[in-house]
């Protein structure tokens, strides 16, 4: 076997065991066992432990992947759709197939927000929901009180499934089909943004810097 073969057969391995990381961390939470996670990968331990050395560097690879797949869904958004306010509606039922609400509370508490790696992709992704965003104002669909902060936090809580749905338990119970009753209120969220606006809301609009500092 070529080594050419060998560095891709361990990119796809990795790959597996990421994505298998992601799906068993939103059913069971971040104590999931590693074995159950080289499991539904389709590895063996030996080969999960050879590409990540704990689980701390593991949540780490999945905090970038689901990071960097969901700013792809932003701009594939923008640049595929010719109408800006549907672009912004194609990306927020993007963003939920990354379970990012489920995702989000248990990677915060995992990782090193402040490394390198993390920073930078947190950067892209800033950008990208900036942009298509920006887009959705500029083309006057967008009411102009909304700041990326709102769409975040409404987009995390109406993705985050309610106590004893959306996964999984040990007993087998748990609603299966989760995803029909998220999109629909996405949607409802959605229309509630288009201009003009219907009513004025409390308070200012929230910023990325006001969820950063919600983190500290």
């Amino acid at each position: 076997m070529t080594a050419t073969r060998l560095r891709a057969d361990a990119l796809r391995n990795r790959e597996r065991i990421i994505a298998a990381a992601r799906e068993t961390l939103v059913e069971f939470g971040d104590e999931v066992p590693l074995d159950e996670i080289a499991r539904r990968a389709g590895v063996g331990n030996a080969t999960l432990y050879r590409h990540f050395a704990d689980r701390r560097e593991l949540i780490h690879h999945v905090t970038l992947s689901v990071m960097a797949r969901t700013a792809d869904r932003a701009e594939s958004a923008l640049a595929e759709e010719s109408d800006a306010f549907q672009a912004l509606r194609r990306f927020v039922h993007d963003a939920v197939e990354e379970r990012v609400g489920a995702l989000c509370p248990l990677l915060s508490e995992s990782i090193d927000l402040s490394h390198p790696d993390l920073l930078a992709a947190r950067a892209r992704l800033e950008s990208a929901i900036e942009a298509v965003m920006r887009a959705a104002r500029d083309s006057g669909r967008l009411r102009t009180d909304i700041a990326v902060g709102d769409l975040m936090v409404a987009l995390t809580q109406l993705a985050r499934p309610l106590p004893g749905w959306g996964h999984r338990s040990k007993s087998g119970g748990g609603c299966s089909d989760f995803d029909r009753f998220v999109h629909r209120h996405l949607q409802l969220f959605l229309d509630g943004l288009l201009a003009p606006a219907r009513s004025e809301l409390p308070g200012t609009a929230a910023t990325w810097e006001d969820l950063k500092q919600c983190q500290v």
